[in-house]
């Protein structure tokens, strides 16, 4: 099945910074040989996932459904809607539902009535576990082998002068974490971000998710961030955990 995964690493290669990409760029960026990624363009163009303009290609919106086929499954943006949309409406912010993947957090639900300008999430937006605050309430929430390989793999870069990069530093944040159970993070991942988050359990007590709220640096600050929010979401990741216990398989696909 070889051929399988050098095609998703091809899919891979697109991004919002890299809509339309050469032959060159996919190949390098999938780490296979041009001869490779071309028949594999192929196929995924013949497929309909693909188009090609001139000596560039892009994604069709046919792709979409790979994504969607995680959402539709778990049914998470249903059964986290009406809880997303009060939190937003409660704070007059946004709020996200996030796993962990690998090194990076994904956004699987989201609700706003403001829109950040320098930072705009969307379901399937994917960010640096270590910038963010829904990052460290997972990683509290993994295991010590899970943890360890983390940070073996995860690679620190700093988003802005205030991202924590320093592994020690880093280590000690998610062990707060574990032990207040929340994270607040300020100006880490892009300037004027701050977002607090809580975490979400599955039926046997286990970190599946994490819940946030975020908001403008210019409107609040950390403290009375954790003052003013903490109490509401913590409450929503109650039902919501409650909720999602029909979901039982939810902690296989977010945590395994």
């Amino acid at each position: 099945m070889g051929g399988l995964a050098k095609g998703l690493a091809v899919i891979r290669a697109f991004a919002r910074d890299h809509a339309a990409l050469s032959l060159s760029d996919i190949a390098r960026s999938a780490g296979i040989p041009a001869a490779t990624a071309r028949r594999c363009l192929l196929t995924l163009e013949e497929l309909g996932y693909v188009t090609r303009s001139g000596r560039t290609f892009l994604l069709r919106p046919k792709v979409l459904v790979l994504g969607a086929a995680y959402l539709e499954s778990m049914n998470i943006e249903q059964l986290t809607k009406n809880h997303l949309e009060e939190l937003a409406r409660n704070t007059s912010d946004s709020a996200a539902l996030c796993v962990l993947d690998g090194v990076e957090i994904v956004y699987v639900a989201r609700t706003s009535v403001r829109t950040l300008l320098r930072l705009e999430a969307h379901i399937g937006s994917r960010f640096p576990a270590h910038a963010t605050s829904t990052g460290r309430v997972l990683l509290a929430g993994v295991g010590a082998e899970r943890l360890a390989h983390y940070f073996k793999t995860a690679r620190f870069d700093a988003l802005t002068e205030h991202t924590v990069t320093d592994p020690a530093k880093l280590q000690s944040l998610i062990e707060d974490c574990r032990r207040s159970g929340y994270s607040v993070v300020e100006d880490e991942l892009a300037y004027g971000v701050i977002a607090l988050a809580v975490p979400v359990f599955d039926h046997q007590g286990r970190v599946v998710a994490a819940l946030n709220s975020s908001s403008h640096s210019r409107r609040t600050t950390k403290s009375k961030l954790v003052r003013d929010r903490l109490s509401m979401l913590q409450q929503a990741s109650r039902q919501i955990s409650t909720d999602l216990a029909i979901v039982p398989w939810l902690s296989l696909s977010a945590q395994t």
